[in-house]
């Protein structure tokens, strides 16, 4: 976008923080959007003269202003979503993230699957999810995945075991790590892989977190498959969410008809039930192919 600069980047930041008129990280990025302008936004609703000597305006976004520019000599990305770079899918949903923290090398073209699940997930559950992830790397797709224990790792680790690609969305700013356990894992993810925080760069984890992360991963991916979850699993959040987005969602068996919020999903448009891996990744596949068809038809309009 022309004109959009590190200034118009740091007045952005400076609106989030302030949230003016109470207005929600994504009303504030969708005035934004509609104005092609940051600063148009604050003059709109933080004119100069609301400001005291105390509180005066440039203290307010020189601290901005200063942040953008450490976070540019960090070892770490600052994206917004006015940014060429940012993940066009997440511009799709209404919980669109205004602000990205990444490590590593993001990709224009991802074409990625949520693979999620229970944190203390059984042997079966853990098997599942490393021959899903396996098999997505053999088909040349990103395992997506939020670092969490049990399923989330499993999936990360076989995707990089297997030379594939693996996208991990913290609940965290990206500068921490939860579980304090997966920091080596985090690590190789940001050198092999994608990992990306919502979050500003020092925030720890919280209650409200995770579920913004889950809503993230929806978007970012193509399809969500959710191996095992029980009654209050991230994942259910993270399914119910893929269904408003649009989303495939994929539930192998034991979700979809031993859960009660499965059992609800089940028949709802997009919701499909698998019986094994093996099913699983044929409807990946079939999910993958109707995308293709619909980005070449939406090409040919176009011209």
């Amino acid at each position: 976008m022309t004109g959009w600069d590190d200034d118009e980047r740091a007045v952005l930041v400076a609106l989030l923080r302030a949230r003016p008129c109470g207005l929600s990280w994504s009303q504030i990025a969708a005035e934004v959007a509609d104005a092609g302008s940051a600063r148009a936004v604050w003059d709109q609703h933080l004119p100069r003269d609301l400001f005291s000597a105390d509180t005066d305006e440039d203290v307010v976004l020189r601290a901005a202003r200063d942040d953008v520019r450490a976070w540019r000599e960090a070892d770490f990305d600052f994206l917004t979503f006015l940014d060429a770079d940012y993940p066009a899918q997440l511009r799709e949903v209404h919980q669109m993230p205004p602000v990205l923290f990444v490590r590593g090398a993001p990709r224009t073209d991802e074409i990625a699957v949520s693979v999620v699940g229970s944190r203390k997930a059984s042997s079966t559950a853990l098997r599942n999810a490393r021959d899903i992830a396996a098999g997505l790397v053999a088909n040349q797709v990103t395992v997506l995945s939020g670092l969490a224990e049990g399923i989330d790792t499993v999936a990360h680790e076989t995707a990089l075991s297997t030379g594939g690609r693996t996208v991990a969305v913290i609940g965290t700013g990206i500068t921490k790590t939860f579980p304090a356990a997966n920091r080596a894992l985090q690590e190789k993810i940001a050198v092999d892989g994608l990992v990306l925080s919502q979050f500003w760069p020092d925030a720890p984890p919280t209650k409200q977190s995770f579920p913004m992360r889950n809503a993230t991963m929806s978007a970012y991916g193509r399809a969500t498959i959710v191996v095992e979850a029980g009654e209050q699993s991230g994942a259910r959040i993270q399914a119910r969410t893929a269904v408003a987005h649009g989303r495939p969602v994929i539930l192998m068996d034991a979700v979809a008809h031993g859960t009660n919020w499965g059992r609800v999903l089940v028949g709802a448009p997009g919701v499909f039930v698998a019986a094994d891996v093996t099913a699983a990744l044929d409807v990946v596949r079939r999910v993958l192919a109707q995308s293709n068809q619909l980005t070449e038809l939406l090409a040919m309009v176009d011209e």
